[in-house]
């Protein structure tokens, strides 16, 4: 077991390289992403990084046509649910589909994506 856990920045790191990552609890196997302190099925902190393929469904949608001052010229854009294969769900951006495209049940894959210098975690047709 591990008391190390991972932080937002090293994931988001990860991320911006292409590798999308989650963490497993190495006491009752739950999965989390983004990581977290503690495990919320069994409240232990025995966190073990786990590389995750990035292929998943979204599960729902909606779009955003009114949005943060921060993200105000990037209206309108989707932000979907997204259930990955390995069952850990996800709230990504879903990027290089037209919006009266997306729908629940669209296959995806991950995508980094950069948006004033952050790294984001999205989503392109699979």
């Amino acid at each position: 077991m591990s008391d190390q856990v991972a932080t937002l920045g090293q994931f988001f790191e990860q991320a911006r390289a292409g590798r999308l990552t989650a963490i497993r609890c190495e006491r009752c196997g739950g999965l989390a992403m983004p990581p977290k302190e503690f495990c919320s099925q069994c409240q232990q902190r025995a966190w073990a990084p786990v590389p995750l393929a990035g292929d998943g469904v979204i599960v729902s949608h909606t779009v955003i046509r009114i949005p943060p001052r921060s993200h105000a010229g990037e209206a309108p854009y989707v932000v979907a649910v997204v259930r990955l294969t390995e069952g850990v769900h996800v709230t990504a951006r879903i990027v290089d589909v037209p919006l009266e495209a997306v729908r629940s049940g669209l296959a995806v894959r991950f995508r980094p994506i950069v948006i004033g210098g952050q790294t984001a975690i999205g989503f392109s047709p699979a």
